[in-house]
């Protein structure tokens, strides 16, 4: 086998190939340089004399003319094979980075979708017009027109300050500050596709962080069991099974005890911070006193009340895929990479256990909100997610709860008790703001200052 990528005189005579590897010897002591021809040795050791082989013609050439050539060890043919076996890369086109639209392009998109804005609002208008003369002649207005008649009166109602705008001359100049500050400012037909999406990704975040902070702060004031505040033999089989004996009760007897969880009662009982973190993960202004703060509470919760009974009448099936989104997101549930047949069951779950078995809706939504930062398959379901809730209630509630109850028998001395645990309540309210204002800090908004402590007391 030859050793070394040769250069072959030009003046070697058609007489001296007779015997190729006898030339060798000779050819080694040539300069090795590029190569641009192959003669493969398998074909040089056949010793054949003839010129007909095409690898005998190229180096005849190649020696009579100067080429130089370069001795492989292939078969010939195999190269080709090799080639056809592997598949054509594809081409890597360059990335090219977009380019940003210029000062020009953004003024015109935003005329376009101003412009287009109005004429959805006059359309909106025309069609609520409508609505307006069917319920006032009285027929019956249907879910989906009552919420259009409902979102064209909001959108009506706003343009009202945005008028000031047009009115005013060069006040127009002002309005993206506005609106930075004031993002409901304008109408909902105004709205940007993105700033709605940050929304949803700004209220996904608020729930998982404050759903973790509101867990908390319900499971450090878990109540203690004693025959002298539990006379209910229901309510205390229930809770020694969740508490202490670990045991999972039956679903009738769960759906008994939250009934008598009321939503004036779970609202009453429950701290600031605790409110603070409901309304953040309800999507609710955190602004104001503690009856304010509940005073929200129960006006959310009465119209999902009202739209629970008119999916409940009309069927979940009526219901479009952004109308489902949009259902399950306002109660709460998790609706982030679930499919469309998911919500329908999570929805179908809501409706039996608010409609069918009669539970509070605050109850509920405390459920959620429980389940909401934990992981994907943690409940096997969502009567798992309620007792789990249930175990973790105040003292506070529960005591609450009991006194309540219609059938129970309590004495002035366990109502003295239950009073002096109410005013201890209100207390730290007053006087410990630290989870008020992590709750703050995790939702992105504030809350109304706490008062401090009286310094003639300390």
């Amino acid at each position: 086998m030859l050793k070394n990528q040769v250069l072959m005189r030009p003046l070697i005579r058609g007489s001296q190939l007779r015997n190729v590897p006898r030339c060798t010897p000779f050819l080694q002591h040539m300069i090795p340089i590029r190569t641009y021809g192959h003669v493969p040795v398998r074909s040089v050791n056949k010793r054949t004399s003839s010129l007909s082989s095409p690898m005998l013609k190229s180096a005849y050439f190649g020696m009579k003319y100067g080429f130089p050539m370069r001795y492989s060890t292939q078969a010939p043919g195999e190269s080709q094979k090799r080639s056809a076996a592997e598949p054509p890369k594809p081409e890597q086109k360059p990335v090219t980075p977009a380019k940003k639209p210029s000062m020009w392009q953004r003024l015109k998109g935003g005329v376009l979708h101003f412009w287009d804005g109005t004429k959805l609002l006059g359309v909106e208008i025309k069609i609520s017009s409508k609505l307006v003369y069917k319920m006032a002649v009285g027929y019956e207005m249907t879910r989906r027109e009552s919420r259009q008649l409902t979102r064209t009166l909001k959108d009506i109602g706003r343009l009202v300050p945005f008028s000031m705008f047009v009115i005013v001359p060069f006040a127009e100049l002002l309005l993206p500050i506005a609106v930075k500050l004031f993002p409901n400012l304008l109408p909902s037909t105004f709205e940007d596709p993105k700033d709605k999406q940050a929304k949803k990704e700004k209220l996904r975040k608020v729930r998982s962080d404050v759903s973790g902070v509101l867990r908390d702060t319900i499971k450090s004031g878990k109540f203690t069991f004693s025959d002298e505040t539990s006379k209910s033999k229901e309510f205390r089989d229930f809770f020694l099974k969740v508490r202490t004996s670990g045991q999972s009760p039956s679903r009738e007897e769960l759906i008994n005890v939250c009934q008598y969880f009321k939503d004036d009662i779970t609202l009453d009982n429950l701290s600031r911070a605790q409110l603070i973190a409901l309304c953040r993960y309800m999507n609710l202004n955190a602004f104001g006193t503690d009856p304010l703060l509940r005073y929200n509470i129960r006006s959310r919760m009465r119209q999902i009340r009202r739209d629970d009974r008119a999916i409940y009448i009309e069927g979940i099936n009526s219901l479009s895929v952004p109308e489902l989104f949009n259902a399950c997101n306002s109660r709460g549930i998790r609706s982030q990479g679930l499919s469309p047949a998911k919500l329908k069951d999570e929805m179908s779950v809501w409706l039996e256990m608010r409609i069918k078995h009669g539970i509070p809706s605050v109850i509920l939504m405390l459920s959620n909100a429980f389940s909401y930062g934990y992981h994907e398959g943690t409940y096997e379901s969502r009567w798992d997610a309620l007792q789990d809730t249930l175990a973790s209630i105040p003292d506070e509630l529960y005591h609450e709860t009991v006194v309540d109850m219609p059938s129970e028998e309590i004495s002035n001395k366990q109502r003295l008790e239950i009073l002096r645990e109410q005013e201890e309540l209100i207390e730290e309210e007053a006087e410990n703001p630290d989870v008020a204002n992590k709750i703050k800090d995790a939702g992105g908004g504030s809350s109304a200052p706490a008062k401090p402590k009286d310094s003639k007391k300390e």
